[in-house]
């Protein structure tokens, strides 16, 4: 997904459209401006039109905050986005801070030590969590968060995005909206559920569509209320049986536009239902907190119960799940397999785009297949090197019969939600190569064979992942799992696997994580491996975990010599696996070359 609004944005240069912003703050008396990636739901990936830090700052990572001052612009990032952001802002007055990194200030440390005054921002794109840590950081700064300066700027601004909604089935659910309704009412204990989070509303009433690239969601808010529930949606979304459905839920529906969401938290009918709320300072905005405020007369702010209800599959969700992975399996198998038997010709006609578009293809010839679950990553040569690279006409690199191409995608299907990567070699590899792969290739199976005791987070098993890599003094600057949902958002939480986190969740059965370590080395080539596991029960009071990817690793990359008998045992039963489930949807061909790539490692 690229800027809305090119035409807007071919007239002003980037540092025009801060100078801009400088003169619009300085009418409005604000000594510093904040623009994040965030929109009013702090999803994760974000409609074009509450694409304004990508607008201001021409940075497309998902993930980044511009603070801009009279004399500055800075642009803070994660380690997955370091050379992105470092290659798109070049030219820019934008400085890069990377967070995490010596010496680089977080961002409210920053405005704690830099800033005086007043710090705008537009608050409906501020968590309340965000806006207390701040406010801690910098008591003495005032806030004005009712002006959206950049909409001023942005003068083609697109509109938002509503496409049909739709239910779908307990077939793949295991659960009816009403059930977990009912299930929520209870955690609640007569509390009003003030729901702005769109996958956490997408879960509950079993609804989708696709108002966000990649994630099937509907742009909505909801209350849920202890003898009724109300949902926030564009009257152009919904049909006859849509306004059935939420009726037999005892939903009233209300529009979505407007701000219609703040002025029914306002409305002197509701105030009986706002006496008691909960409200997640995680994703509920600034603005709507601060009616909540001064509406509530008991206001709860606490994690959401759904987070973990969500994340934790029941057993059909599970069932689905690894049905998806069997069907993904096979697409990205027959990828593969193809990069792998192309002739030179063939290869060297194709480039980064093309690759994904072709894994696409196969992904399409899948059951139940809706569309990708995230941009794709085609990352050839040395583009691998960079965490999160997005291919575009300007940068796409051709192919060639020489090194690795790094193929990081993922299907939305009804049965579930995948995300997977795989290395490739299309010709020979250096040593250097064989042996960072192999390192990956350990740390990933590793991770997979882990049995730990319930209560255990993703801080206790990141080690596991890192220390084939750390023996050869080489890491990787991102996490190295996540968590997915079904048919939802291809990252969630409440768990995750890293090597710091500030508030890690313990893992519970049901949970789907992602297992992906890598290596980057800059200029040369990229590596990262990545399957989805499903946390299962193992013997009493321990959990493991259950690879649902079955697609084989790439053998030509593999140096047996530098693994341990028991982690060749371990590729060995996963690449048994993978051929037992994936070889009976292949051609005699396809099958052939799989079984040999499957074959016991020491062969």
């Amino acid at each position: 997904m690229g800027i809305s609004g090119k035409g807007f944005i071919k007239e002003m240069t980037v540092n025009e459209r801060i100078n801009a912003l400088r003169e619009l703050m300085e009418k409005e008396g604000m000594n510093a401006y904040l623009v994040n990636s965030f929109d009013p739901h702090r999803s994760e990936y974000t409609a074009p039109r509450f694409k304004a830090r990508e607008f201001m700052s021409g940075f497309t990572g998902s993930a980044g905050t511009l603070l801009v001052t009279y004399d500055t612009a800075l642009l803070w990032t994660d380690g997955r986005y370091f050379l992105q952001a470092g290659e798109e802002l070049k030219g820019t007055e934008i400085t890069l801070m990377k967070q995490g990194e010596k010496g680089v200030p977080d961002i409210e440390k920053y405005i704690s030590e830099n800033i005086w005054g007043i710090l705008g921002a537009d608050g409906s794109t501020v968590s309340c969590k965000f806006l207390e840590k701040l406010k801690k950081a910098a008591p003495l700064l005032e806030y004005k968060l009712d002006k959206d300066l950049v909409a001023e700027i942005w003068t083609d601004r697109p509109l938002p995005e509503h496409t049909p909604v739709w239910v779908l089935s307990e077939e793949y659910t295991g659960e009816s909206a009403a059930d977990k309704l009912k299930r929520l009412r209870e955690k609640l204990d007569g509390s009003t559920l003030v729901l702005s989070s769109l996958d956490e509303i997408a879960w509950l009433f079993n609804i989708r569509a696709s108002d966000v690239a990649y994630n099937p969601v509907v742009l909505s808010y909801a209350l849920i209320l202890p003898d009724h529930g109300e949902i926030f949606l564009d009257g152009a979304a919904f049909d006859d049986d849509i306004l059935k459905y939420f009726g037999s839920l005892g939903v009233r529906i209300y529009p979505y536009e407007n701000n219609a969401f703040v002025k029914r938290l306002k409305d002197p009918e509701l105030r009986e239902g706002l006496k008691k709320v909960t409200a997640d300072p995680d994703t509920v905005n600034a603005v709507i907190m601060a009616v909540l405020e001064e509406r509530a007369e008991e206001l709860k702010k606490e994690t959401s119960p759904i987070i973990s209800f969500k994340a934790e599959k029941n057993p059909t969700e599970c069932e689905n799940i690894r049905k998806a992975h069997i069907t993904d399996g096979v697409a990205v198998t027959k990828m593969i397999y193809f990069l792998k038997n192309a002739d030179s010709d063939t290869i060297r006609s194709m480039d980064e785009l093309s690759a994904a578009r072709r894994l696409d293809e196969f992904r399409q010839q899948g059951e139940g297949y809706l569309y990708q679950s995230f941009e794709p990553i085609s990352a050839y040569g040395e583009h691998g090197a960079i965490v999160h690279y997005s291919a575009d006409e300007k940068t796409n690199k051709k192919l060639d019969t020489e090194g690795f191409i790094l193929l990081d995608t993922g299907g939305q299907y009804m049965s579930g939600t995948t995300d997977i990567t795989r290395t490739v070699a299309l010709g020979e590899l250096s040593i250097e190569e064989k042996q960072a792969y192999t390192a990956v290739l350990k740390g990933n199976l590793r991770l997979a064979a882990a049995v730990f005791k319930k209560g255990c987070t993703g801080l206790n098993l990141d080690i596991l992942a890192r220390a084939p890599l750390w023996e050869k003094g080489l890491d990787y600057n991102h996490g190295t799992g996540h968590g997915v949902g079904f048919c939802l958002n291809v990252h969630e939480g409440p768990q995750g696997i890293r090597m710091r986190d500030t508030s890690p969740a313990p893992f519970a059965e049901g949970m789907l994580t992602s297992d992906e370590p890598g290596v980057y080395l800059e200029g040369k080539f990229g590596i990262r491996l990545e399957n989805l596991m499903l946390c299962v029960p193992a013997r009493e009071g321990f959990l493991k975990f259950e690879t649902v990817t079955l697609v084989p690793f790439d053998r030509s990359a593999i140096l047996p010599e530098e693994m341990t008998a028991e982690d060749r045992a371990l590729l060995d039963a996963y690449h048994q696996r993978v051929f037992e489930e994936i070889s009976p949807f292949l051609t005699k061909d396809e099958r052939e070359w799989l079984r040999k790539e499957t074959a016991p490692i020491d062969q």
